[in-house]
């Protein structure tokens, strides 16, 4: 599916050196736009960007200057301005935000039994983060009048899952900032979506999962698989674009109809 609109736009996509936040750089590419690929880890980085470039709309020469690797942690917002300031000097303004770094789910334990730390580090991997990447960005799309930023939550925020609890409230926690963050940001031209996806089978969980597991998890599927990368960049490429321009404050399940509200 092609996006006219977007090309020659300026995205975002945190958490985008690897998994979901890899595809959708790399489908944001295709179709033509600036792509900035954030994450923490420089090394990961460097071969997210190498991979993108390979999939940009112009994969030649000018693939270099229209995909940018730029390294920085969520939860620190100095390092967030930080990285908005190169962005805009090496790429412009940014006109799609993916906010999709975040932690892993960690384990399902009582919560009289979670240690605060826990609770801590994964509200902030999660829910401060995306705070804190809106709060840097949300001033110059307020300025232009325009923007479209998708978040990301999960099936966890759903229904009970695997999850530990302090992730299942996080991921509550974006859908409901999403859905907030519209509300004030209609008036002013700015679109705010979510997706929210069920299993979805990345590199690093295929090596992990046991088939016997997996079994089990498309049985819990009525569209009889899990869910792959491009499943959920193809739906943010969908909420960046033009063709979603009425669309603002939705919770996208991309969950294979696991979930169906």
């Amino acid at each position: 599916m092609r996006y006219p609109d977007l090309r020659g736009r300026v995205a975002l996509v945190t958490g985008g050196s690897g998994g979901i936040g890899r595809e959708t750089a790399k489908v944001l590419a295709g179709q033509g736009m600036r792509v900035a690929v954030n994450g923490r880890d420089p090394a990961a980085i460097e071969a997210a960007v190498k991979d993108v470039q390979e999939h940009a709309w112009d994969a030649g020469e000018r693939a270099c200057d229209a995909v940018i690797g730029v390294a920085a942690d969520g939860t620190d917002f100095a390092a967030v301005e930080a990285m908005r300031a190169e962005v805009e000097r090496r790429l412009g303004p940014v006109d799609v935000l993916a906010v999709f770094a975040g932690g892993g789910t960690g384990r399902p334990v009582p919560l009289d039994r979670l240690a605060e730390d826990d609770w801590h580090a994964t509200l902030d991997a999660n829910l401060t983060s995306t705070f804190l990447v809106l709060k840097s960005f949300l001033p110059g799309m307020r300025e232009r009048r325009a923007g479209s930023i998708v978040t990301m939550a999960s099936l966890a925020a759903r229904l009970p899952t695997g999850a530990s609890i302090a992730y299942t409230a996080a991921k509550a926690g974006v859908i409901a900032l999403t859905r907030q963050l519209a509300h004030e940001l209609g008036p002013l031209g700015v679109r705010v979506n979510c997706v929210s996806p069920s299993t979805i089978m990345t590199e690093r969980l295929a090596g992990r999962m046991p088939a016997e597991f997996e079994r089990r998890l498309l049985a819990e599927h009525p569209l009889g698989r899990l869910g792959t990368p491009l499943d959920v960049a193809n739906v943010t490429a969908f909420l960046a674009s033009d063709a979603s321009s009425w669309l603002t404050g939705l919770t996208i399940d991309v969950a294979g109809g696991k979930w169906m509200p």
